[in-house]
């Protein structure tokens, strides 16, 4: 027997709701998408990523399937588990998680069952995000035009520059987190998720990028898509010999941007906070903006100048993580699935390879899971980049059509 490591994260997964709209004959954790149920989708992500205590919130009376699922999902992680009852509101069942906490948990993460799809690398990355005095939670920036109404009536628009839709999972440093709920216990206050119940006790909620594959499981039209997107990632991915053959399609990209502009550098889908920013229309993320062209020029769907150019004003300032998510749904939307992205920057600064992992997940996360390497390199001091005039960067990007 493997004596595993204690860890001292743990991921909350919130499985006590009915799922009324959904209109299952069983709770919506315990429906299933293919022949797996949503809560052992969920758990298969959870442990697909690093190790960590989990905690499965079930229903009263379902105790019983869901350790099931649970130790079916944990293989030989089975110690590192446990299932408690929830409460009547979301609020108290993660409640009754969090009393489950083992004595070593510095972080803890509360984790959507619904929210079956969510990467492995989403996971990671909030994980990795989360610092002794803030929360974390992962989110899409908002693309529909948003109105506000009142009854049939349209009042006025609503600048969604400012608006993120939030996903799970969402982490906390554990003490705080604790007197939070502790705090909310005594108020008697109900709050939407956990990061509204984060602020409200005074402690500060940061974002990153979150997934498209993170989308909770609430209608049956979200159970199709769930089982839909399941059905295109069985198909073959490099078929051989196929009567009607998928041929993957590759695509480069190469973005440049020299120092001089305003505020954070931004690189990679991060902040590099004391090294000067680069200049460009959005916030100059040559890496990112080079994928999205890698990505576009594959799928023949144009450039990043006819989606994101000057001509469209919604972008300027917007993070390369915006970007990355806006031409992921371009693609899906032609009917493209990402295959990985290979990207180089050339600069002599920031210093990279510590924080290389990190932009990977981040990029990774705002592409759907899709695998992103990253490398850099300088120039030998030849060139505007050794020069350290600005940076540059190559991209190159593998696509398949959904046959």
């Amino acid at each position: 027997m493997t004596l595993l490591p204690v860890p001292t994260v743990a991921i909350i997964v919130v499985a006590a709701g009915s799922g009324t709209r959904l209109g299952g004959a069983a709770p919506k954790a315990f429906v299933g998408i293919d022949e797996r149920s949503v809560l052992r989708h969920a758990l298969d992500g959870v442990f697909a990523a690093a190790p960590a205590q989990v905690i499965v919130v079930a229903p009263a009376g379902r105790e019983g399937d869901a350790e099931t699922e649970l130790f079916d999902a944990a293989g030989d992680r089975r110690d590192l588990c446990r299932v408690v009852v929830g409460g009547e509101t979301r609020q108290q069942s993660v409640a009754a998680g969090l009393g489950a906490l083992w004595g070593d948990i510095t972080t803890v993460l509360v984790h959507d069952a619904a929210r079956a799809l969510t990467p492995p690398s989403q996971i990671d990355a909030v994980t990795g995000a989360v610092t002794a005095d803030a929360g974390v939670i992962p989110a899409l920036s908002v693309i529909d035009t948003i109105k506000r109404v009142h009854e049939s009536e349209v009042v006025a628009g609503v600048d969604r520059s400012e608006l993120v839709a939030a996903q799970t999972p969402q982490g906390f440093p554990r003490a705080p987190l604790e007197a939070a709920y502790a705090a909310a216990l005594s108020s008697g206050a109900e709050y939407t998720d956990d990061a509204a119940l984060f602020a409200a006790a005074g402690y500060d909620v940061r974002h990153i990028a979150g997934s498209a594959r993170a989308f909770k499981i609430t209608t049956p039209a979200d159970l199709e898509r769930a089982r839909l997107m399941l059905t295109d990632a069985a198909a073959p991915q490099h078929p051989l010999v196929t009567s009607s053959p998928v041929i993957p399609r590759v695509g480069i990209g190469t973005d440049v941007h020299a120092f001089g502009g305003d505020g954070t550098l931004w690189l990679a889908g991060l902040a590099w906070p004391g090294e000067p920013a680069l200049s460009g229309h959005s916030d100059g993320d040559v890496v990112a903006h080079a994928i999205v062209d890698a990505l576009l020029g594959a799928a023949g769907l144009g450039d990043i100048g006819e989606h994101f150019g000057t001509a469209h004003p919604e972008y300027a300032g917007a993070h390369g993580d915006v970007f990355l998510a806006r031409t992921r749904e371009i693609l899906s939307e032609a009917e493209f699935a990402i295959g990985n992205v290979s990207v180089q920057f050339q600069g002599n600064r920031p210093r990279f390879s510590a924080r290389r992992a990190e932009a990977e997940s981040t990029l990774s996360a705002a592409l759907g899971g899709a695998s992103v390497n990253i490398s850099a390199t300088t120039t030998d001091g030849l060139g505007f980049t050794g020069r350290g005039e600005g940076i540059a960067a190559t991209a190159i990007a593998l696509v398949h059509p959904h046959p």
